[in-house]
């Protein structure tokens, strides 16, 4: 086990006062917060700093991507890597331009060396979205702890949260060296500890957001190479963050704008979204659950129902849920399959374990679920920690057949995939319908030029297990006939 992987066992689940307790931490007395206060804006000049935007370069991980459970994120590297921060409004916006560094994991990117990534993201007070196809914005309800921690952690945005969210003063030692501390909480969102040095700089910030998938969940950022950037400022050129014990971000800053004008608005859409489910009749008894980003396949049993897939979050989960029972009134959700470990797919999970079903995934992801859904959400209680329940968690090694003597349901674990290890399909052989995520997503890297592993990697598994299907319900996207699917990956009808 890795120093990292180490830690990482320690802290997740701990109070944030315990991320400190080896490091020696003390209370300051509470006069000496004004001083720490006071030694920092003179150092950074974060005062004079009422909004800033700044370009970076280097390298990052696909958080919540992981090919393996629990494993670390995926590499990247960014070509660039821009942030624009607003104190005073609580805006932030985030665009860059990314690639894989190596072949294995998630993420909305296009395969190793078949291309870049592009996208922007946006928070302004409690909204999120995400900048989609001819600039119409997305709502990111998901994201937005995310987001409103790089905002209030940032080199300068600790002075301003501290300052409004009243933080509270300390000193701490790691290793030989003294650092004064402040303890701040941006309410359900975040608490954080940043640590100051000898000469005032922000060296570091270790902060805890609550998490649809791990709970809470620890972010630590450093801050090095604080250099002037003029008007009696600095700012650092270079930082690296980890996110649940994993590298997240090593960038290198290229250029720095203070005060810059920040014009920004949350969408209407944005400010009116709430989660939408509609319901498309497959077949007897089978449902296609979509209007999100992520579907969602409803199966009726004899006795009880089947859910393939809870994504996303919370609020996403109770809308599925909730179609469930106007459809099928009489009948509860007793399993609820999963595909894969990646946090987009297994946000809702935490929730479908509050209603009561039982997780259904790999074999290879049990221990990992059963592991960090032993996590509180304190921060922010989440459904599972309000209903007191745990989650019961069952894995597949191989297949495993669900039947009642009226249908017949089977989840099968795809070989060689390098989307993910433990990625489940969900196969009705009388319906003759295929429940599949992220191996196919009609519409999206089917280049004829380029040859996406992912679909290849589903045909093959489909022709090893000799699967007889008409239509493929993608768990992204719309239905797909069979035909279309063979297609893409010029196997003919």
């Amino acid at each position: 086990m890795t120093p990292i992987e180490t830690r990482r066992r320690l802290v997740l689940g701990a109070p944030l006062s315990v991320l400190l307790s080896s490091c020696a931490v003390a209370p300051a007395p509470a006069q000496d917060t004004a001083a720490i206060l006071a030694q920092l804006d003179s150092a950074t000049g974060a005062s004079r700093v009422k909004s800033l935007s700044f370009v970076a370069v280097g390298g990052g991980g696909s958080v919540g991507q992981a090919f393996g459970p629990g494993q670390a994120w995926p590499t990247m590297n960014y070509s660039r890597l821009a942030r624009r921060l607003d104190y005073g409004k609580g805006a932030f916006a985030e665009d860059y331009v990314r690639v894989r560094s190596e072949p294995t994991g998630g993420g909305m990117l296009p395969l190793m060396g078949q291309g870049e990534s592009r996208a922007a993201s946006f928070v302004l007070g409690d909204q999120a979205w995400n900048g989609g196809p001819n600039n119409a914005a997305v709502p990111s309800p998901a994201s937005l702890d995310g987001r409103v921690h790089d905002l209030w952690t940032s080199p300068h945005g600790v002075l301003h949260a501290a300052r409004r969210w009243a933080a509270q003063g300390g000193v701490a030692r790691d290793g030989d060296r003294s650092f004064a501390t402040l303890a701040f909480t941006v309410p359900e969102h975040l608490e954080a500890v940043a640590w100051i040095d000898a000469q005032g700089l922000l060296s570091r910030v270790d902060a805890r957001i609550p998490h649809a998938v791990l709970g809470d969940t620890e972010i630590t950022t450093r801050y090095l190479h604080w250099s002037d950037i003029g008007n009696g400022v600095k700012f650092p050129m270079r930082i690296r963050q980890t996110v649940g014990g994993f590298d997240a971000l090593d960038v290198a800053v290229q250029s720095v704008e203070l005060n810059p004008a920040f014009e920004l608005s949350v969408p209407e859409n944005v400010r009116q979204f709430k989660e939408r489910v509609r319901a498309e009749p497959v077949a007897e008894g089978v449902w296609f659950l979509t209007e999100g980003s992520h579907n969602s396949v409803l199966i009726e049993m004899a006795d009880h129902l089947m859910l393939v897939e809870s994504p996303v979050d919370d609020a996403r989960a109770a809308a599925v849920f909730a179609e469930a029972r106007r459809l099928v009134p009489a009948k509860t959700a007793r399993y609820v399959v999963n595909t894969h470990h990646h946090f987009d797919h297994a946000g809702g999970l935490r929730a479908a374990a509050a209603e009561g079903a039982t997780l259904v995934t790999s074999e290879i992801a049990r221990p990992y679920y059963e592991r960090i859904f032993a996590n509180p959400n304190r921060i922010r209680p989440d459904r599972l920690a309000q209903s007191g329940r745990s989650a019961a968690i069952v894995g597949v090694s191989g297949s495993r057949v669900f039947g009642d003597g009226r249908r017949s349901v089977e989840v099968h674990e795809i070989q060689d995939s390098v989307h993910s290890q433990g990625l489940l399909i969900v196969y009705l052989p009388t319906e003759r319908l295929l429940v599949e995520a992220d191996s196919y997503t009609p519409g999206l890297y089917t280049n004829p030029a380029l040859v996406n592993a992912n679909n290849r990697n589903l045909a093959d598994n489909i022709d090893q297990r000799a699967l007889k299907i008409d239509r493929i319900l993608p768990l992204h996207g719309r239905v797909s006939p069979m035909s279309e699917f063979l297609g893409v990956v010029g196997r003919g009808s």
